[in-house]
């Protein structure tokens, strides 16, 4: 449901939250490696969520990403917002209009009724979740790894 994109973006927001240290920036090569993304795909998204100041980014030798703000206050709606847009929760599952509009024409498709639930739990649990609860998350189980 999500692009790849925002997989990447939601990733690396956890990355900088797992790793952040105060003041300390993380340079796009040593993420990228890390997370195994490409580097100028991954530089085209951080410069994305910079600009949405969810991140904090300084060029230089000593520069690199940041959190912006604490984690606890970055949900992951937040970040589908930025890189994705709210379509997602919007979008017909089966047809080529949104359900919204084809609803309000009379059209809705066979399994819309069904797919607005899932919609609204998923924008529930995307409005709620924050990137700080996930790393908590992460961070209790040993045997979990992010990459």
């Amino acid at each position: 449901m999500l692009s790849n994109t925002c997989k990447y973006a939601v990733r690396s927001v956890i990355y900088l939250a797992l790793h952040q240290e105060e003041g300390r920036k993380i340079g796009i090569k040593q993420i990228s490696k890390d997370l195994d993304i490409p580097t100028p795909f991954l530089g085209k998204i951080l410069q994305t969520l910079a600009k949405q100041k969810v991140l904090l980014s300084n060029k230089g030798p000593h520069g690199g990403f940041s959190l912006a703000m604490d984690a606890s206050e970055i949900t992951l709606l937040d970040i589908v917002k930025i890189i994705d847009g709210l379509d997602v929760f919007e979008n017909c599952m089966i047809g080529m209009n949104t359900c919204k509009s084809a609803h309000e024409e009379g059209r809705p498709c066979p399994v819309h009724e069904q797919f607005c639930e899932v919609r609204r739990k998923m924008y529930s649990l995307f409005e709620e979740e924050s990137i700080g609860n996930i790393v908590n998350k992460i961070e209790s189980k040993e045997d979990y790894y992010l990459l």
